[in-house]
């Protein structure tokens, strides 16, 4: 994978190109005091929403009837969320012009990580503190702001990125409508269902259909129109049949490879379909998996962001330092 995969798979690089096919979107260029407090340390939340103030007050008050002491010392300052008044209107009326909710993300990546923080689990924001709070709490925001190369091949230097926050209109799209297609050398060569943790008993009846909605949207509106031959696509297919482009994705191992490993992916070899299906099945199309019943259901690969890290890492072995200092105690 090389870095001008990953800058050509920015929201604002592939956007203009498709944007008849995909959600309405409004791109805001991020100022670096804002970038700055993304990447600082703490729970601070921006206010700067009635939501936000109100809950404030709400807090304030449980405190002052709970009336505890934490401390005496006389020199300990009261620390302020920060305010951002010229980019909070700037937001807000980028909102309120996409419908007053909207789905939030940077150049690259959603806090999709973070829904566990939110209200009722949702990724939707109707406020520039609802924004914040997630992105604060993501660590796949993280990445975008601090490591987007990280899995490159190249040695060249970094390009210079201007990062942004893009607002999409909100939508309520089904999970099990949503397929992650890998395309190489121009080629569909794999379909992934997008939420392979769940069973969906449509896309085994549908299979023949969805694959061909999705391969026809790809040669009429895709193919050879991104600047990259080899991508991934996330597409959403509707209850018409009709596909909607969702986002496009680096052809690497940054991208999630869903029921495929990324050996399969670029070998190109043993790229057969579901387990239910024959190896001869498709066999001049697309390798089309998806979760075959509920036997094969899992947990969501995200459960592991809602627990400390610390705790992560003592039940899975990956630091053993950690372990040892667990055992001393």
């Amino acid at each position: 994978m090389k870095k001008e995969q990953v800058v050509n798979c920015q929201f604002s690089v592939w956007y203009p190109l498709f944007k008849k096919h995909t959600i309405k979107s409004l791109i805001l260029p991020i100022p670096q005091n804002v970038i700055d407090y993304l990447l600082d340390d703490g729970t601070l939340v921006v206010s700067g929403s009635e939501n936000n103030s109100s809950q404030t007050q709400i807090n304030h008050s449980d405190s002052d009837e709970e009336d505890v002491q934490w401390t005496d010392d006389e020199t300990t300052t009261a620390v302020t969320a920060p305010e951002f008044p010229e980019f909070n209107i700037k937001v807000q009326e980028a909102i309120n012009v996409l419908g007053g909710c909207v789905f939030p993300k940077l150049n690259w990546s959603a806090p999709r990580d973070a829904n566990w923080i939110a209200l009722n689990s949702s990724l939707q924001c109707q406020s520039l503190s609802d924004i914040f709070l997630l992105f604060k709490s993501s660590d796949f925001i993280t990445h975008d702001l601090t490591q987007p190369f990280l899995h490159c091949s190249d040695d060249s230097p970094d390009p210079t990125i201007n990062y942004e926050l893009v607002l999409r209109k909100w939508s309520e799209l089904i999970p099990g409508a949503e397929f992650r297609c890998f395309v190489k050398e121009n080629k569909v060569i794999a379909i992934s269902q997008r939420d392979y943790t769940q069973h969906y008993q449509h896309i085994a009846k549908q299979e023949a259909s969805i694959s061909s909605s999705i391969l026809g949207f790809f040669r009429d509106h895709i193919q050879y129109r991104f600047p990259d031959e080899d991508f991934v696509l996330d597409v959403y297919r509707d209850s018409s049949g009709r596909v909607w482009l969702i986002d496009f994705n680096p052809f690497g191992e940054v991208t999630d490879s869903l029921l495929f490993t990324w050996e399969e992916l670029t070998s190109g070899k043993h790229l057969t379909a579901s387990q239910t299906q024959e190896d001869t099945t498709l066999q001049d199309g697309p390798a089309f998996r998806y979760t075959t019943s509920e036997v094969t259901v899992q947990p969501s690969p995200c459960l592991s962001y809602r627990i400390p890290r610390d705790f992560l890492d003592l039940t899975t072995g990956e630091d053993a330092y950690k372990l040892i200092d667990f055992l001393k105690l």
